[in-house]
């Protein structure tokens, strides 16, 4: 399993779940969300950060709102019952799963790199097609 962050001008961070059988808000915020959150402070230090993330309990819990308000992060309300409004629902999964469909790995680390290049790959302008589509 990863986590995958993405933003209109593409890939932002994949961060494996690796050895865990849950996400939780313990690592969620010590490993997960500080990973997303520096990679986007490089791109445009400047600039503020709004999170889009489904009502999963790791995102909902006490820890993660605190650490996230501590990060200066604002959060983008995600309706209750609407799995599929996330970019990563309607684009960047099934986009990839067209594109590794019928691979074999070797290794959960080789299916996580191939996921990764296969993210990397997709051009700046199917990026900004699928948020323009998302408002």
């Amino acid at each position: 399993m990863v986590a995958t962050f993405v933003s209109k001008a593409g890939h932002i961070a994949t961060i494996p779940l690796n050895e865990q059988r849950n996400v939780t808000a313990e690592w969620y915020t010590t490993i997960c969300l500080p990973k997303v959150i520096t990679e986007l402070r490089k791109i445009n230090p400047e600039r503020r950060i709004i999170l889009h993330q489904d009502n999963a309990s790791s995102h909902t819990a006490q820890k993660t709102r605190q650490y996230l308000t501590e990060e200066n992060v604002e959060l983008l309300d995600h309706p209750p019952y609407s799995p599929d409004l996330s970019p990563n629902d309607f684009f960047t999964f099934p986009k990839i799963k067209n594109r590794l469909r019928g691979q074999r790995f070797q290794s959960p680390e080789e299916a996580v790199d191939a996921f990764k290049n296969a993210v990397l790959d997709l051009p700046a302008n199917e990026w900004n097609k699928c948020f323009e589509n998302w408002f």
